[in-house]
This record gives structure tokens, C-alpha cells and sequence, in this order.
């Protein structure tokens, strides 16, 4: 039997042990998070930035790198960097040191983007208790409830002194704003520092929202003017980042950048390169490999065409742009900058008529059937004609003089990519002083897969001036021209054309007979 004397000694004992054991200190976890053994989060504004550039693509993506300074103390600690865009890509970061030597190094990274709202608030005080300010407009008076939040599913629940109510048309009144939530999407760093230094630190990032894409106009004389035709260049920048941009250097690269596709949202993992002095960003189990409006349009035309525009370079495969000046673009603002002018530049005008060979002889035989007759612009995108550099690719609206001095639009197409003397081709829509017709006179078939067909083409020209009309043929399988009244060109397997003039007021008539066999 155990002597009772004895368990009031281990009793004691033990309690004298467990009071002199030290307390065991917190995790490094609890200083991430601002505990009360880790100093408090140090945190930076886009009111920090020292330089900002931003790089936009054409297929909705951009890179933002900025320069920020910083007065960091020894130690680990933690570095909230706010005003980030809202659809930054957190796998992309890099930081680079720019000044303050080697010893700032991050160890871990946290995009946050819970931000605050009305809904994500009640959320968090689900199970806790609120005021809700009641009103009464009839006696003046506004009383405040006591309320349990129960839930916010598909609607709020109270638990108001014992009784459920299915929402309530008070104002709801909450203690404080939880820890957790944040006003703006921020990049939380975990970092270590050996000693403590000022920083200049420029973070570069990926992001979704940002593109640009170029507008031009092509002003045509007015008849007998001899000046030529001018080309004026816009570039249309597009952001829905989520950020704005003040006095920003801005690069426009050209091109279609390949991207890897991703198949999950995982969290990212930072990894900083201490030989290098940089930190990359990677996604598991792949590496992701860096890709390449509410307001209206801001554009002030003569401002910015006084002002430097940009200047052209060049990035692997791409054509890059570079604004001359800082510029400033906000969230949900579209913006123009004038990016190139070319005066005196030659064009030539053409009309054309496209017809279907094989359109079906039994639907057409003896009878005209009459097609659109287009106007298209060609010129040289070369050095002699004022022109030269690759143009990116958009949308060209013409304006034309007309006979009263008017300046009217006549059309709009879109042109890709173009290089240096390559030729451009604008469709620019259909001439209603010229009719083109044809009929199919003559049709045999030589034998089961052999057929022999003659047609007629009418080209009737309404204008006050001379034209030239190409007529644009397509056949199909092994196909030989027999006969025609006018010389063609073969332009590849399955189209042929006529260059037929057409004095004003007069009518051309072109025959040709053509075999084909499938």
C-alpha cells in the first residue's frame, strides 16, 4: 500500500519541476504572421516607388518592373508589398537587389488577395455576435440590436434573443476589420536579413489584363491632288490590371509570346539565388516560363503628337516599341499615343471582281449574274515611300476628300504584322458606279470527268475617269484555258486573272473557255 505521505511529497515535487521549466518559445510561424516575438510587418505603397516600366504585349499580358527603397533592420522579418496588380501572375516574381549588398534574402512568398467586402466581413463573423442598428423613421429614433450571425449562406441568419430571423433590414455594425483581410492585393515576404541597411529593390512581375493594339488612319486627297496619301499611327493601351501606373516607362513589344500551358493553380514557391542576386519564382511540377474599360479614351491628339514618340528596337523574334517620355495610365482606362506619321506616301488603287468557277453552271446558264466590283489600296511599307519600319498589326480606317473638300470615311480593314518592303493590301468596299456581270454561254461535257465551259464577263464602268478592272477567277482541279479574248496570268493552282481597262462611260467584254477535268 502506498503511504499517503509519500504522494504529497511527488505531488509536490512535481508541481515545484513544472513551474521552474522554461516556457517554450514561439514558432517562426508566429513571427510570420506579426506575433508578439517577431517585429511588426513592414509595409511599401506605389507612394515608395522610385521607377516604374511596364512592358505590354499584344495577347493581353504585361510586365511590370519597379523600383522600390527600403530600411530594413537585422533580423527576420516580414514585408507586406502593397498596390501589386489584382491579376498578377504570384509565380512570376523577381527580386533583384539593385543596391545594399547581398545579405536581404526572401525565403518565403504570399500573395494575398482576400480583400475586403460587405460579404467576405460577415463571412468572418459567422458563430459571433454583431449590432444591427435598427431605424425607426416614424419616431426618429435609431435603436441598436444585439444579433448572433448564424450564417450567410444564400442569405444572412440571425439568432436575435432566441429567435431565428431570415435577414434584417438594419445596418450592420461589425467590432473591427479581421487581421486577415486586406484593402489591396498584396506580395507578403518572409525574409532574413543579416544586417541592417537601406534597400533599393526592383520587383518584377507577370500580369493578366494589360494590352495594346495599333490604329491607323490613311487620309486620301482629294482628286488631282498630287501630295499623296498620309499614315498616321496610334497605339490603343488597354488596362484592367487592377493597378494604375504614374509617370511609367512603357514598352510595347510586337509578336505573339509562347506560353506553357498550366494546369493547376498551386501556390507559388520562391526561391531566392543568392550567387545571382535574384529570386525566381516557380510553379510544381513546372517551371512556368515568363510569356513573352470602364473609363473612356484618354487622348489629347495634338499633345501627344508634339511630343517624343517612340522608338523602335528589337527582342529575339519580336519588334519592341519604346515610348520617349514617362506616361500614366490608370485601371480601366483605354489610351492613345501617336506612334509614327508618314506623308507623301504612294498608293495605288485597284478594283476588283472575284467570281466562282465553280459555281453550279445549271443555276447560271444564259443568264447574267451580277457581282460586287471592291476598291482596295496597295502600297510599299519601304524606305522610298516614307514608310520602312514593320508595322504592327490593326485596324486602318480610310478617310477621303471629296470634290467639296469634305473629309468622309470610306472603309476600314485590318492588317497583320508587317515587315519592312513588304506590300499593303486594304480592302477598302464596294464601287457602285461599276457593274460587273457574267453569264455562262456555253457549257459540254467532254466525257464522264471532263467538262468544257464558256463564259461572257461584262465590266461596265459609270465613273467620270478611266479604271482598270482585275477579274479574279478560281477553278478547281486540272483545268486549261482554251481560249480567251484577253491575255490572263495564272497566279497559282486554282486562280487566274484578267487586267481589263475600262474607258469611262464604256463597257469591256472579256470571253474565255476554260477545260477541266477531276
Amino acid at each position: 500500500m502506498v503511504n499517503p505521505a509519500k504522494l504529497v511529497v511527488f505531488a509536490a515535487l512535481a508541481l515545484a519541476f513544472t513551474a521552474c521549466t522554461p516556457k517554450p518559445k514561439l514558432a517562426s510561424s508566429a513571427r510570420w504572421a506579426g506575433g508578439a516575438d517577431g517585429p511588426p510587418p513592414l509595409r511599401s505603397t506605389a507612394a515608395d516607388r522610385h521607377a516604374v516600366e511596364v512592358t505590354i504585349y499584344n495577347d493581353d499580358i504585361g510586365l511590370v518592373k519597379e523600383t522600390r527603397n527600403f530600411t530594413l533592420p537585422a533580423g527576420p522579418g516580414v514585408l507586406r508589398f502593397v498596390d501589386v496588380a489584382e491579376r498578377i501572375d504570384p509565380v512570376t516574381v523577381l527580386i533583384t537587389p539593385l543596391s545594399g549588398g547581398g545579405d536581404f534574402s526572401v525565403i518565403e512568398q504570399n500573395y494575398e488577395y482576400d480583400l475586403i467586402s460587405p460579404a467576405k466581413l460577415l463571412e468572418k463573423y459567422v458563430g459571433r455576435e454583431i449590432k444591427l442598428m435598427d431605424r425607426n423613421e416614424y419616431h426618429g429614433r435609431q435603436t441598436a440590436v444585439s444579433a448572433t450571425l448564424v450564417s450567410v449562406n444564400a442569405g444572412e441568419v440571425y439568432n436575435i434573443d432566441d429567435s431565428i430571423h431570415l435577414g434584417h433590414p438594419g445596418i450592420k455594425v461589425l467590432p473591427e476589420i479581421p487581421g486577415n483581410l486586406i484593402s489591396r492585393p498584396t506580395l507578403s515576404w518572409r525574409y532574413e536579413n543579416k544586417a541592417a541597411a537601406d534597400y533599393k529593390l526592383e520587383v518584377s512581375y507577370v500580369t493578366a489584363g494589360m494590352k495594346w493594339e495599333a490604329d491607323y488612319i490613311l487620309f486620301v486627297p482629294a482628286p488631282g491632288d498630287t501630295a499623296g496619301v498620309t499614315l498616321t499611327g496610334w497605339v490603343t493601351i488597354d488596362n484592367r490590371s487592377g493597378v494604375s501606373f504614374e509617370d511609367a516607362k512603357l514598352k510595347l513589344v510586337a509578336g505573339v509570346v509562347n506560353k506553357v500551358p498550366k494546369l493547376q493553380d498551386d501556390a507559388a514557391v520562391a526561391l531566392f539565388g543568392a550567387s545571382e542576386g535574384k529570386m525566381y519564382a516557380f510553379e510544381s511540377p513546372e517551371v512556368y516560363m515568363l510569356e513573352g474599360a470602364a473609363g473612356g479614351i484618354d487622348h489629347d491628339f495634338y499633345a501627344e503628337t508634339a511630343a517624343p514618340r517612340f522608338e523602335r528596337s528589337e527582342m529575339f523574334e519580336y519588334k519592341m516599341y519604346d515610348l520617349q517620355r514617362p506616361t500614366s495610365f490608370l485601371h480601366n482606362q483605354k489610351k492613345q499615343v501617336n506612334f509614327m506619321e508618314a506623308h507623301g506616301v504612294k498608293m495605288e488603287r485597284e478594283y476588283v471582281v472575284n467570281f466562282d468557277y465553280n459555281a453550279e453552271h445549271s443555276a447560271q446558264a444564259g443568264r447574267p449574274t451580277r457581282y460586287a466590283v471592291n476598291e482596295r489600296f496597295k502600297f510599299k511599307n519601304s524606305e522610298d515611300n516614307k514608310l520602312g519600319d514593320p508595322l504592327p498589326a490593326g485596324t486602318v480606317r480610310i478617310y477621303a476628300a471629296d470634290t467639296a473638300g469634305r473629309n468622309l470615311l470610306t472603309g476600314e480593314d485590318n492588317i497583320g504584322h508587317t515587315a519592312g518592303n513588304e506590300e499593303v493590301v486594304l480592302r477598302v468596299g464596294g464601287a457602285l458606279d461599276i457593274v460587273a456581270e457574267r453569264t455562262e454561254v456555253n457549257f459540254r461535257q467532254i466525257s464522264g470527268n471532263v467538262t468544257e465551259r464558256e463564259f461572257m464577263i461584262s465590266v461596265r464602268n459609270r465613273k467620270d475617269a478611266d479604271i482598270a478592272v482585275r477579274i479574279e477567277e478560281n477553278a478547281g482541279g486540272e483545268w486549261e484555258i482554251r481560249e480567251a479574248s484577253h491575255k490572263y496570268e495564272k497566279v497559282d493552282a486554282v486562280t487566274f486573272t484578267f487586267d481589263v481597262p475600262v474607258p469611262r462611260g464604256q463597257e469591256a467584254i472579256v470571253r474565255y473557255r476554260i477545260r477541266s477535268s477531276w
